[in-house]
């Protein structure tokens, strides 16, 4: 018999002490390739999400909300701020390109955005079916949206006050969905996209007339794209001495997020090391247990003709096929569970994480895990080696 068939056969034998170590190698390996898939996904999307915005100008507030709010679509607005003031930061020679949003409303859980065409021309956005929107109270749905809502063009819908649609419906102002976004893999796949005048008549209609309305529009953000480096210097100083605006950099703000994430991700990373090296201990436990059972088995094979060296490898290799075991079920348990966040994010209309990604550190993992299982076989496959026939074959 090969050495994988009698490794695997001495395992099966001790099938409690061969399932603990299985177990702790992946769970150990599963926490780590989990954490990797999903902070390397999310690290990823929110990059793409913000790449070009180099500036979020919104209401006084925290800067944090103002960055997740304006650009990821995931928190609450900190106010609106006059229009009048963010067509004139448009104007500034610094700004190379100024995007206003309007926020306020939702359809079924998802976020109805007023913005113009350039917004959708940011993310390289196209149509899956009808056209862009024209006039006001007219819809572009995102991919997600229209997946999950399955709504289509031709489709007529109210939203609810608040972003998270809680509040009253506007039963008066019936949006009409002219177009529906082929999938972006960003931001707007979760967005009601409609022209900024949809949400100024929607709010202002139910009070007063649309004339006297403009008088007092609002926007809620302003993605804001510098012309020059001297942009970054100078730009959001100045923006932030004006009473009425904030400038945030998603730049900073989300670096900062991750600092903050990263100490939990690092604690968990410092855990799952723990369970690793608990699971090399072990298969160290298990083998060198195992050698004391099997000296006389392993001598009467030196009779028969097995080199020490065979014996050496016959220790060494159980401590690898356990912990190969123990790195492949541990990555398909890092996988198992990013699809599960998967899943809850999706269903709670946040941006999505997949388990089917795949990311080169997970060799490296894996790697790492035979690393452990080697080190840990070594002193018994060693003893396994320094058989002394005669004297074990005396003992019985």
């Amino acid at each position: 018999m090969n050495l994988a068939g009698l490794s695997a056969s001495y395992l099966r034998a001790r099938p409690l002490q061969t399932a603990l170590g299985v177990l702790l190698l992946a769970l150990g390996v599963g926490t780590i390739v989990g954490a990797l898939l999903v902070v390397s996904q999310l690290e990823s999307r929110l990059g793409r999400d913000a790449r070009g915005i180099d500036l979020v100008v919104g209401a006084k507030g925290s800067p944090m909300q103002l960055i997740l709010s304006g650009i990821y679509q995931l928190d609450a607005p900190t106010g609106n701020i006059p229009l009048a003031s963010a067509q004139a930061l448009a104007k500034n020679p610094l700004v190379k390109k100024a995007m206003p949003l309007a926020l306020g409303d939702a359809w079924r859980g998802f976020r109805i955005v007023g913005a113009g065409r350039e917004y959708l021309e940011h993310y390289a956005a196209e149509l899956a079916a009808g056209r862009r929107y024209e006039k006001s109270m007219e819809t572009v749905l995102g991919a997600e949206v229209a997946r999950r809502t399955g709504a289509r063009v031709g489709s007529r819908f109210v939203g609810a006050h608040g972003v998270g649609g809680e509040g009253e419906e506007h039963s008066n102002a019936p949006y009409t969905v002219v177009g529906v976004l082929a999938p972006t893999d960003s931001v707007l796949d979760r967005l009601v996209l409609t022209p900024i005048e949809s949400v100024w008549d929607v709010h202002h209609h139910e009070e007063k007339g649309h004339e006297e309305a403009g008088e007092d529009q609002e926007v809620t953000v302003l993605l804001v794209q510098y012309a020059s480096p001297l942009a970054a210097a100078t730009l959001p100083r100045a923006i932030n001495s004006k009473s009425e605006l904030q400038a945030a950099s998603p730049a900073f703000e989300m670096a900062r997020l991750f600092h903050i994430v990263g100490a939990g991700i690092e604690a968990l990373r410092a855990f799952a090391a723990v369970l690793i090296l608990a699971a090399g201990l072990s298969v160290f436990i298990a083998l060198y247990t195992e050698l004391q059972e099997r000296r006389y088995d392993l001598a009467v094979m030196r009779t028969l003709g097995a080199s020490p060296a065979r014996l050496f490898g016959l220790l060494f290799f159980e401590g690898l096929l356990l912990a190969l075991l123990g790195a492949l079920g541990g990555v398909l348990l890092g996988h198992v569970v990013a699809a599960g966040l998967g899943a809850w994010l999706a269903a709670a209309q946040q941006p999505a994480v997949s388990g089917l990604a795949f990311r080169l550190e997970e060799v490296w993992i894996v790697l790492g895990a035979l690393a452990v299982g080697g080190v840990a076989a070594l002193l018994p496959a060693w003893e396994a080696y320094c058989t002394d026939v005669s004297r074990t074959l005396a003992q019985g």
